[in-house]
């Protein structure tokens, strides 16, 4: 009898480990397939290309849904140091993601330069004033100058760089009109109601209602480099490491060369 009662238990047992050990897979299967947010803050000269990469991550990963917050990588950065749910930063120039860093808040080893760009004169494509290089902008038939806002828009900081180095700060800013970010500035040379503005050469590709009249000339500012970080605080760290895999791979690298980014 005694036999009989530890064949019965040793039975039991096996049966309530099998058990134990299918949930815990099951459980651990039900985890990798749990619903992911990823919040990813970018500088908005990105929104075009990044949509198209998002969508694409999200057909490959039916668990996750990519959550994009463009705008100014200064409004960004001053977010993301508040507290913002961010798990990714693409930053339009090094000085955001240096504060960042300096503060602490960057992921170890996930900062990366990605991109390059450069910044051009636009005007409107119909009916604009006669503008083709950047001295003209200091004549009095040109009154409204769009640029991006130079405390918190780098295009806004790479524009008085170049306007410094040509000498002619002041006189543009004396009609100068600020945006908010460099999709600001683009719509509003396109809808004519500024003369004309400075933009990233991406931006100008990507509307057929302005056209390029200059390039900024070699020198006049500094190179403008697109960093890319993951936020130390993410809440899901490896999405996160694996979307910004997925944004370099060559698949990648060439939809951004088709929007006119050099890719690093």
């Amino acid at each position: 009898m005694k036999k009989l009662f530890a064949l019965l238990a040793a039975g039991l047992l096996a049966v309530m480990s099998g058990c134990g050990g299918q949930t815990a897979s099951n459980e651990s299967k039900s985890s990798a397939q749990e619903p992911v947010e990823l919040h990813v803050s970018a500088a908005a000269s990105l929104t075009d290309v990044m949509n198209e990469i998002g969508k694409d991550y999200e057909a490959e990963h039916p668990n996750v849904k990519v959550v994009f917050n463009y705008g100014s990588s200064g409004a960004l950065q001053q977010a993301i140091e508040n507290g913002g749910d961010a798990d990714l930063f693409f930053s339009a120039a090094q000085k955001q993601m240096n504060a960042l860093e300096k503060a602490g808040l960057l992921a170890d080893g996930t900062r990366k330069d990605l991109l390059q760009n450069e910044v051009v004169l636009i005007v409107p494509k119909e009916g604009g004033k006669d503008i083709s290089s950047f001295d003209q902008l200091t004549s009095d038939t040109i009154t409204h100058v769009a640029l991006g806002e130079p405390k918190g828009v780098p295009v806004g900081q790479y524009s008085e760089e170049i306007l410094t180095k040509l000498g002619i700060l002041d006189a543009v800013k004396a009609k100068a009109v600020y945006g908010s970010d460099v999709r600001q500035v683009l719509a509003w040379v396109a809808s004519g109601e500024a003369d004309a503005g400075l933009v990233y050469a991406t931006d100008a590709a990507i509307s057929s209602d302005v056209r390029v009249v200059a390039k900024a000339p070699a020198g006049t500012h500094k190179d403008i480099i697109y960093p890319a970080a993951i936020l130390k605080d993410s809440k899901h760290l490896d999405t996160a490491k694996d979307f910004l895999a997925f944004v370099s791979n060559d698949k990648n690298k060439e939809r951004f060369a088709k929007y006119g980014f050099e890719v690093k």
